[in-house]
């Protein structure tokens, strides 16, 4: 019901003043209530590894929808926090390599890391200036389902492992799951020469290798390592104790399976690959997430796998 000389009108005042001429409103119809923005940066503040599509991802999957883009632009209004971490593996020709694996169970990633306890890797004296054994680092072994990134199984050792003792976990593995892979991935360290193979040829397994200097054969593996590193072992004081260290270990690969959300699997957590079910808050209606627009006031409960503060599970529920 607006008169053509009406909008003639508007058009010569925005033709003579301007974008200032119009109306403008008090505040952006779209923005957030102050709520949502100290829910983003109270998650950044006390997570500063998580990026903005985990911390979107993790408020998806506790109920409450929010694009990564505006998890970005509030937490930009908060004190500045160190980086995320990044890890982009590739290949010498600049292309990303990936491992193909078609169903959970089909690759797995199997390979080794040290983790320095107290001092770090090295001692005063000669010619052990460089040992890396307990007391001074452990050595992990690790088997990732390349699927779904789940944790299949893993060991500590005190020194540098034998393939015998990789063979072993293997598996037991192999026992836990029910079954074997088709394929294997790993390194061409000395653990996976003949006897391994041996391993391979009993429970009809192809073993395949990555190639020497060449990050990004093993890139899955690798990129867990990274994770384990930076949001588990530089947070807390490794202990120096077997048992003390596989609790440690058991609790990260339940909150890593479990409570993790993976970008590259769209907020979905490795168990939810591996089980093939839905995202958490997939689960029930239509599958969307209720936005944060909504009027409801909703207060952030944040709880721990075992108690460990870094290893959060998010939750939301409706403020008192």
């Amino acid at each position: 019901m607006i008169s053509a000389a009406t909008i003639a009108g508007w058009l010569k005042r925005v033709d003579e003043k301007g974008a200032g001429a119009l109306i403008q409103v008090a505040s952006p119809v779209n923005r957030f209530p102050d709520f949502v923005e100290h829910l983003v940066q109270r998650l950044k503040l006390s997570f500063p590894a998580m990026g903005k599509v985990r911390i979107a991802q993790l408020l998806a999957r506790a109920g409450r929808q929010l694009a990564a883009t505006t998890v970005g632009r509030l937490v930009k209004r908060a004190p500045a926090v160190p980086p995320s971490p990044v890890d982009e593996a590739t290949s010498k020709n600049g292309k990303t390599r990936t491992v193909a694996a078609k169903y959970p169970g089909h690759v797995w990633n199997v390979d080794l890391t040290t983790v320095p306890i107290g001092a770090g890797f090295w001692v005063l004296w000669i010619p052990r200036a460089l040992a890396q054994r307990w007391p001074f680092c452990w050595w992990f072994a690790f088997v990732l389902d390349h699927f779904s990134r789940r944790v299949v199984g893993f060991c500590v050792f005190a020194k540098e492992p034998t393939a015998q003792q990789v063979c072993g976990m293997l598996d037991r593995a192999v026992e836990q799951v029910g079954r074997a892979p088709k394929y294997t991935v790993t390194d061409q360290g000395p653990q996976f020469w003949s006897e391994y193979r041996g391993w391979c040829e009993r429970h009809g397994v192809k073993p395949r290798y990555g190639a020497v200097g060449e990050h990004g054969s093993l890139a899955v593996i690798e990129r867990f390592f990274l994770t384990l590193k930076t949001e588990a072992m530089r947070v807390l004081m490794v202990p120096f104790s077997l048992a003390a260290i596989r609790a440690e270990l058991v609790a990260f690969v339940e909150w890593h399976d479990a409570h993790r959300p993976h970008q590259s699997f769209g907020g979905r957590t490795p168990a939810e690959v591996y089980e093939g079910l839905e995202r958490a808050d997939e689960g029930a209606g239509n599958g969307a997430a209720t936005r944060l627009t909504s009027g409801k006031r909703l207060a952030l409960r944040v709880s721990y796998v075992d108690g460990r503060k870094h290893l959060p599970i998010v939750e939301l529920r409706a403020a008192a």
